[in-house]
Formats: structure tokens, C-alpha cells, sequence
């Protein structure tokens, strides 16, 4: 029987198709463990290196310092996150990869190296913007953190306000990894205050503008925030859209569209974002995961747990032991 020649495209590409399945397979399951090498063949007989997909890791953490502030470190490659806002501001710096996300109107890639910045209450979202996934690290300080900091700077009369999504400024990309480490491996607290402060100083220094707070005067636009208070005081409960409409004093439909347009998402996801937000206090406080979700209007642990994990990229289990014995590293 004669044996196939290997410098027959067509044989190798079978051989190397069935290669290809076989080690895939095994190197999906090692993980991150391994960084695999397959070779898929085109028709051509052409070979192609393709690295092997990691296995997704958050590590989340809370640092005291300035009046606590929550830091992640995560490697994604399928998480996506879904349009929400953080009480905090959001800074990120790109390790690896790239990241799509919405954000002041409209889509945006954040590449290897640049920084990622989200006002605090700004609604934006966030997937992959390549096949392998991205890796990033990112603290989420509160405006009352850079109102001090503006203030002893004179930038501005309050929190600042970034209009530029994604900046590219190598040198202040490094000052944030050295403060991302530093918090991460010293327990020096004026070695970490010192580089969590003149991080934040050289951010807002470098790129914040006027703060960009609308003057809500009208009668419909006070009416709408009625509406808003409302779900952030009682996140928990069951209204019907019709009873928010009574109390904003304008159609249901004009509610939802009015609503969506001032504050970037429509009541019922509000809602949602504001229930995550009361969660996380009482996850803070030590309380009972199940008894939160109830607690929050959420129908069962197993929705709670979709929606937080889908807002802050770790599960909430998670979230609470970072938040109360300082941090955790999850793989998924």
C-alpha cells in the first residue's frame, strides 16, 4: 500500500484539521496553565498560529485608602458587560489586548497601554474588541475623592469631569501600574497613599475639564428626578411604570423616553443598577448573599448573581470577601 505524501496539500490539511481538533480540545481544558500553539491549515496549505483561549481571572480588591477605593485586576475574553454606571469614577489601564465599550454617546476602543475613563454616574458598557480577550486594571475612586483633589489643584469647583474616553499618555499609564502593584504587594500605608494620591493629582491635572453637571431647571426635568430618587431610595420595590409616570406627572410613554434620554438608561434598568448598588453595601456589611438578592426585590440568588456579575465582572460571593478581608482571586 503506498503511503501518502505528506507534500500533498490535500492530506496534510486532513492530517492537520484532525490534529488541530484533538489539541484544541486539550488545551482548552489545561487553560490558562498552558499557552498552546495549534496549527489550523488553510486551503492552501499554509499554516497559521492561532494562541489557545485563557481562562477568564478577576482579581478584586479594596483599598482603605482616601475612603476606600475598589480596584480590579481581570483578564476577560468572553465577559461582557452590560450599559450600567458606578457611584465612582472609572480608570483603566490596558495590559493586554483591546476593549469595546459604550460611553458619552458612543462606541469606543481602548488599546494595549491607553486608559480608560468613565465619570462617575456615566452610563457605559464593555466586551472585547479582539478574539483573545483583554486584560486590564482599574480603581473606581469616588467624586468625593477628586473633590478634594480639584480643589487643593484648583481645576475645578467640584468633582472633575473627563470628556476624553480613552487617552494615550505612557508616562501617567506607568505611574498607574506602580500604584496598582504597590496597593497590590506593600502594606507601607505612605507609600500607598502617596502614589494612590499623586496618580489621581496627575489624571485630573492632565485630562479633567469643568464638571459636567446639567442645570436641571424645568418642571419635566425635576419630575424626573423625583422619579430617580425614588428608585434609589426604594430600589426594592415592585412599582409599576404606570405609578412612576403618576408621580413624574407625564405619560408613561414620555417617562420612558424622557428618562432614558437624561439619565442614559430607561427606568426598569435603573432599577436594576439601583438594587446592585444596595447590594453592595449590605454585601460590605457581612450580610447573607440569598438575603440580599431578597432583600435588593430580586426574584432568587441566581438572578442576583447574573446581574452583578454582568455590572461588576466578579460574582458577588466575590465582591464580598474582597470588601471584607481585603482581597480575592476568582477563576472562572
Amino acid at each position: 500500500m503506498r503511503l501518502p505524501k505528506l507534500r500533498d496539500s490535500y492530506t496534510v490539511h486532513k492530517m492537520m484539521r484532525i490534529l488541530y481538533k484533538t489539541y484544541r480540545t486539550f488545551f482548552d481544558r489545561v487553560g490558562s496553565l498552558v499557552q498552546a500553539a495549534v496549527w489550523p491549515i488553510n486551503f492552501k496549505g499554509d499554516v497559521k498560529l492561532i494562541m489557545s483561549k485563557k481562562t477568564e481571572i478577576a482579581e478584586f480588591a479594596y483599598a482603605s485608602e482616601l475612603g476606600g477605593v475598589e480596584l480590579l485586576n481581570a483578564n476577560y475574553t468572553k465577559q461582557t458587560f452590560s450599559r450600567h454606571s458606578h457611584e465612582g469614577y472609572t480608570i483603566g489601564v490596558i495590559e493586554s489586548g483591546a476593549q469595546r465599550f459604550y460611553r458619552t454617546g458612543g462606541n469606543h476602543i481602548a488599546p494595549q497601554h491607553s486608559i480608560i475613563l468613565v465619570n462617575a454616574d456615566e452610563v457605559h458598557n464593555g466586551c472585547s474588541a479582539t478574539e483573545l480577550g483583554w486584560a486590564y486594571r482599574a480603581m473606581y475612586p469616588t467624586p468625593e475623592v477628586f473633590e478634594g483633589i480639584s480643589s487643593e489643584l484648583g481645576v475645578t469647583n467640584g468633582a472633575p469631569y473627563f470628556s476624553d474616553a480613552v487617552v494615550h499618555d505612557p508616562q501617567l499609564a506607568d505611574l498607574l501600574r506602580e500604584m496598582f502593584t504597590t496597593l497590590d504587594k506593600s502594606d507601607n500605608r505612605l507609600v500607598r497613599e502617596s502614589l494612590l494620591y499623586s496618580s489621581l493629582i496627575k489624571l485630573v491635572a492632565r485630562h479633567s475639564k469643568s464638571s459636567k453637571k446639567s442645570a436641571l431647571q424645568s418642571k419635566r426635568k425635576v419630575s424626573l428626578l423625583l422619579v430617580k430618587q425614588f428608585l434609589d431610595e426604594h430600589p426594592e420595590s415592585d412599582i409599576s411604570l404606570q405609578a412612576l409616570s403618576v408621580l413624574a406627572g407625564i405619560s408613561a410613554c414620555h417617562l420612558l423616553r424622557e428618562f432614558q434620554k437624561q439619565f442614559g438608561l430607561p427606568p426598569h434598568t435603573y432599577q436594576i443598577q439601583a438594587r446592585l448598588r444596595r447590594a453592595k453595601g449590605l454585601l460590605r456589611q457581612g450580610n447573607n448573599q440569598l438575603d440580599v438578592a431578597l432583600t435588593c426585590g430580586f426574584h432568587d440568588q441566581s438572578h442576583f448573581h447574573r446581574h452583578f456579575k454582568r455590572m461588576m465582572g466578579v460574582a458577588p460571593g466575590q465582591y464580598a470577601k474582597a470588601v471584607t478581608s481585603n482581597n480575592v482571586q476568582v477563576i472562572y
